[in-house]
C-alpha cells in the first residue's frame, strides 16, 4: 500500500528544458524522478507537479506529490532517529547533489510531508503566484543574478504597467496571452496584479487560480511597451478582448520564478481537486470564492517582504480553475 507524500521544491531552471521529463533532455522532473526511484527502488514511481514550468523558469515554492511504497519511507531514517519526513528530504537531497555533482545542485527539496487525504498537488491547488524580475537601470544589474533577472534598456513607467495589469483581473478568455493546445481551455481567473519596484528591480506578481502555456511571459511581454510609453494602458485590455494571439510577445524565460502554490484546508482538498478537473470553457458570470483568498489557504512559502512603489491590485474568482490543461507556464 503506498503512502502519498507532498513535496515542496525549488530550482534554477537555466540548464532545464522545462518540469516535464524528455527523452534526452535535462529536466526537472527527470531529475527529482530519478532521484525518488533511486530512494524507493521503484522505477515506477510517478511525479504530479502545481506548476509545468517552461525551459528557463525558476520556481522557489513548486509542489508535487507522489505515491511510494510505505516500507522505503519508513525506513529512511535508518537509526538515526530522525522523522521519516526529514530523512527522506535528506537522503532526495543527498542522491540530488550526487547525480548533479559537475555543479551545485539546481534542485533542492525543501519539505516532504505526508498529504493530506485527498491532497493532489496539481488539482487541489486553488493558485499559483509567480514573479518576474526586470532590471531596468544599469546600476541595477547584478551579474551574480543575471540568470534570474532580465536586463532591458530604459526606464520603465511601473504605475502605468500597473494600471495595464489591472485591468486584466478577474475571470476571462486569455486566449490573446496563451499558446492553445487541442482539448486545454484557456479561460482563467487571474486573482492579483501588480508591478512593483523592489530592490532596485520591476518586478511584475500575477497570482491566479492557474495559468495556460506562456501566460505569464506574455503578459509581461504586453506590459513592457506600456512601460516604455509605446503603448497606453488600457491596449492591454483590448489585447485581451480581442481572443487572439497575433499580438503575443513572449517575455525571455529566466525572469520568471514560480513563487509559491496556495491550497484550501485539508477538508476541502479532495472537492477542489473534483472542482477543478470539471472543464471549464466560458467565463462565468460571477467569480467569488473565498477558496482563492491567500488568506483562506495554505501556502508553501511566505511572499517575501519588499517595498512597494506602485499600483498592486486583486480580485476574487469563482470556484473552479476548471481546466484541462492546468498551469503550465
Amino acid at each position: 500500500m503506498p503512502v502519498r507524500l507532498r513535496i515542496d521544491c525549488a530550482y534554477d531552471g537555466t540548464s532545464f528544458s522545462g518540469w516535464a521529463r524528455q527523452p534526452g533532455l535535462a529536466t526537472v522532473e527527470g531529475a527529482l524522478g530519478v532521484a525518488l526511484a533511486t530512494l524507493t527502488r521503484d522505477p515506477d514511481v510517478r511525479l504530479t507537479v502545481a506548476g509545468r514550468t517552461d525551459a528557463g523558469v525558476h520556481a522557489r515554492g513548486q509542489v508535487a506529490h507522489a505515491d511510494v511504497p510505505v516500507g522505503s519511507f519508513t525506513a529512511a531514517p535508518g537509526r538515526s532517529g530522525r522523522s521519516p519526513e526529514d530523512a527522506f528530504r535528506s537522503r532526495l537531497n543527498a542522491i540530488l547533489a550526487r547525480d548533479l555533482s559537475a555543479r551545485q545542485p539546481a534542485v533542492v527539496v525543501t519539505r516532504v510531508s505526508v498529504a493530506p487525504p485527498g491532497f493532489d498537488a496539481r488539482f487541489s491547488a486553488s493558485w499559483r503566484r509567480y514573479r518576474y524580475r526586470i532590471a531596468d537601470d544599469a546600476a541595477s544589474r547584478d551579474p551574480l543574478a543575471r540568470a534570474h533577472v532580465v536586463w532591458r534598456e530604459g526606464h520603465l513607467d511601473v504605475a502605468a504597467m500597473g494600471v495595464a495589469a489591472a485591468s486584466l483581473l478577474g475571470e476571462h478568455d486569455f486566449l490573446s496571452f496563451c499558446k492553445p493546445r487541442a482539448g486545454a481551455t484557456t479561460v482563467r481567473t487571474l486573482l492579483e496584479a501588480s508591478v512593483t519596484r523592489s530592490g532596485g528591480l520591476v518586478v511584475v506578481e500575477l497570482r491566479a487560480d492557474a495559468f495556460c502555456h506562456s501566460m505569464v511571459r506574455a503578459i509581461v511581454g504586453a506590459l513592457l511597451p506600456v512601460g516604455e510609453g509605446r503603448r497606453g494602458p488600457g491596449w492591454v485590455r483590448q489585447v485581451l478582448d480581442e481572443r487572439h494571439h497575433g499580438h503575443m510577445v513572449i517575455a525571455p524565460a529566466r525572469g520568471l520564478t514560480l513563487e509559491e502554490v496556495g491550497y484550501p484546508p485539508d477538508d476541502e482538498l479532495g472537492t477542489r481537486a473534483a472542482m477543478t478537473r470539471a472543464r471549464r470553457d466560458q467565463p462565468s458570470s460571477s467569480w467569488a470564492s473565498k477558496t482563492n483568498s491567500p488568506e483562506s489557504a495554505s501556502k508553501t512559502n511566505s511572499p517575501e517582504s519588499s517595498s512597494r512603489s506602485t499600483t498592486s491590485s486583486s480580485a476574487s474568482s469563482s470556484p473552479s480553475s476548471s481546466t484541462s490543461e492546468l498551469n503550465s507556464e
